[in-house]
Formats: structure tokens, sequence, C-alpha cells
């Protein structure tokens, strides 16, 4: 269980900071221009860390610690999505409506809100 902590130490607020960061109604216009090579760098850097926790983290138990490894996992398709698929990517973020992208990201927000609070709580 410490390394699920130690991990999630990182993923969690990670998790927090990107999607807080990046939704609507903070930075409202921060996807309207995205260019293949942005996409494609930022896929390369979730591919990395994906690989990375999925490394580190690979357990597929049912408690929370799952998270972690489903973060893992998401981050390395995603990336492989973004790097291999960066124009479609990018097409899609763009048609995808406003409300499908903040539900998308409340949820992930959700869920990174857990792991933080089960790396930090005590026990």
């Amino acid at each position: 269980m410490s390394d699920s902590k130690r991990i999630a130490g990182l993923v969690g607020p990670a998790i927090v900071a990107m999607i807080g960061s990046e939704f609507p109604l903070v930075q409202p216009h921060l996807y309207d221009a995205q260019i293949p090579p942005v996409v494609y760098l930022s896929g390369v850097l979730l591919f990395i860390a994906g690989l990375a926790i999925i490394r580190a983290h690979n357990h597929w138990t049912r408690d929370w610690t799952v998270l972690i490894t489903l973060s893992g996992w998401s981050g390395l398709i995603l990336g492989l999505f973004r790097m291999f698929a960066a124009s479609l990517y990018q097409r899609g973020a763009a048609e995808t409506s406003e409300t499908v992208f903040m539900g998308l990201e409340a949820v992930l927000f959700l869920c990174g809100v857990i792991i933080t609070f089960k790396a930090y709580s005590r026990g």
C-alpha cells in the first residue's frame, strides 16, 4: 500500500492541477487554436507518464488503488492516440460539445480528488 500512496501523492495532485487549469470556466479559449505539433507533444508526455505509472503500479484490486492503474492506462492510450492521430484528436476535441467536455473533466477531477485524498489520509 505504501507504493500506492507514494504514486497517488504524485498522480492525484497532478490530475487535479491539470484538469482544474484546463477547465472551460477557468480558461475558456485554451483549446481554440490547437495545432497538431502541440497535440503530439502532449501525447508524448501523456504516454511517458502513463507508461511510468503502469510499470510502477499495475495492480488490479477492488479498492481505490485501481484508480492509479486506470490513470496510467488512460494516459498511455490517450498519449498514443494523440501521437498517432493528432489531427483527428484535434478535430474531435473541437467538435465535442462543451457540456460533454465539462462532464468528462468533472469525472476526471473527482478521480484526482479521491486519489489525492487517499494518498494523504491516514490508514
